[in-house]
């Protein structure tokens, strides 16, 4: 059993984890692609993943292993090659040209993140901001913009590589207080990262502390999107401002306002130890309510059986089911990603084996440009077998819960491979005039999504 105190905590980059007493169990191969795949995403572990949530007797298909360490196959065989040369010849510069260019065809900000999701205060954009459903804004404050452990298959890679063109962030949060002060209309507001939870207590409350005012009553909801509940429970269990960071909570709650950890758990495995449960526990003791949520990825979490324990042991510690959603096309995409129809039977084969306290999770969820589009079945409609389709959330008025239908094609892995079922030659939305994108007053252009 692993020391669990703060003094312990050991983060370990790409130069450090060589440090490590596991550095010796890897195989030589991956110990080059954590030198390789590193320079292109971000590489970071630390003791508690190591100690505690790593089957070292099952590397490198352990799903907590894969879930953290970098692959080769999660770059294209011809940028590898050329990367892991450019690394052994010293040439820095070209190394750096090369990791520009393996980047940029890795779309580092989907969905319209940079383009359309960016909002305005008097013609002026409002810095580390996203807002793209009326309802919710996100808010990226630049000390949580970091993680206690990446994910390989984060589709926020782009906020931990050091580049400042793919980077947003607010250093406090006036600007977003202004911002909400202009925009009744706006409920929820999610803290996000990286991960909030990275900060000590004291910096987090004064992000939170403006939603509280009397002139944000409009703000019902506050969000806190955080991995910390699997990579590092001790934030909530035994860190030096542990007990400061739950009375933070109460006093939010107490506020008036519904609190919601969004939990990101990738793989029942992180829920196992003592530790994390107990961490689960004090989070809901707060009054807070915890939604656990995750993509389904190839070689993590594939499995019916992984998402029944996932959401069957959740719900016992008091947390809720929230999202099952695709792996987004961004990064090592096609290292994780499924078929759309394949993601859809795992999620059925686990919906249907759990009882109604489980269900109220919702998936396979795509989060596209034009929204969250839910796969809601594979019927034969009329002879033709389609994709049975919903909005979630949309930035255009009135399309979500509208069915719409799919050509079914059993490779793709996205929504931008889907066309429309029954000879329609675009979907409805895309033929309807688009609303106003949220904060800007400027038109979405769907057509072409």
């Amino acid at each position: 059993m692993a020391d669990l105190s703060p003094a312990k905590y050991k983060p370990y980059n790409r130069s450090s984890i060589t440090r490590s007493p596991q550095w010796e169990r890897i195989p030589q191969d991956l110990r080059e692609a954590v030198e390789v795949v590193a320079h292109v995403l971000p590489f970071r572990t630390n003791q508690y993943v190591l100690d505690e949530l790593i089957n070292w007797d099952k590397i490198p298909d352990d799903p907590i292993f894969r879930l953290n360490f970098p692959h080769r196959t999660m770059l294209e065989p011809d940028d590898y090659t050329a990367l892991r040369d450019l690394i052994r010849s010293g040439d820095k510069q070209q190394l750096a040209k090369q990791i520009f260019e393996v980047r940029t065809r890795m779309n580092p900000h989907p969905a319209g993140q940079l383009s359309h999701n960016v909002p305005e205060l008097d013609g002026q954009v409002v810095p580390g901001i996203q807002h793209k459903y009326d309802q919710t804004v996100l808010f990226f404050p630049s000390a949580g913009q970091t993680c206690h452990a990446y994910c390989t298959f984060c589709f926020r890679w782009p906020q931990f590589v050091g580049e400042e063109d793919l980077h947003f962030a607010a250093r406090d949060a006036e600007g977003l207080a202004a911002y909400l002060r202009r925009h009744p209309e706006v409920t929820d507001v999610l803290i996000t990262g990286g991960d909030p939870m990275i900060m000590r207590t004291g910096a987090l409350e004064r992000y939170l502390e403006p939603l509280l005012a009397p002139d944000l009553a409009h703000i019902q909801n506050i969000r806190i999107g955080t991995k910390a509940v699997g990579y590092w429970p001790q934030r909530f269990v035994s860190d030096v401002d542990a007990d400061d960071l739950l009375r933070l909570f109460e006093r939010i709650v107490g506020a008036g306002k519904h609190l919601a950890l969004m939990a990101h758990y990738n793989h029942p495995a992180e829920l196992r130890p003592a530790i994390a449960q107990q961490a689960l526990r004090r989070i809901t003791g707060t009054g807070a309510v915890v939604r656990m949520q995750s993509p389904v990825l190839r070689h993590i979490n594939d499995d019916p059986a992984a998402w029944q324990e996932l959401w069957t042991l959740g719900v016992k510690l008091g947390a809720v089911p929230y999202y099952m959603f695709v792996e987004r096309d961004t990064g090592a995409r096609s290292y994780f990603e499924l078929p759309l129809a394949e993601a859809y039977d795992i999620f059925r084969t686990a919906y249907s084996s759990v009882s109604g306290l489980s269900r109220t999770v919702r998936g396979p969820s795509m989060s596209a440009f034009p929204g969250k589009v839910l796969i809601d079945g594979t019927p034969t409609i009329r002879g033709e077998k389609v994709f049975a389709l919903q909005f979630l959330q949309a930035r255009q008025d009135g399309v979500v819960r509208r069915p719409f239908y799919a050509k079914f094609d059993p490779a793709a892995t996205w929504f931008d491979q889907l066309v429309p079922a029954f000879g329609e030659r675009s979907f409805f939305f895309e033929e309807e005039p688009a609303g106003d994108r949220p904060g800007t007053g400027r038109p979405l252009d769907l057509v072409g999504v």
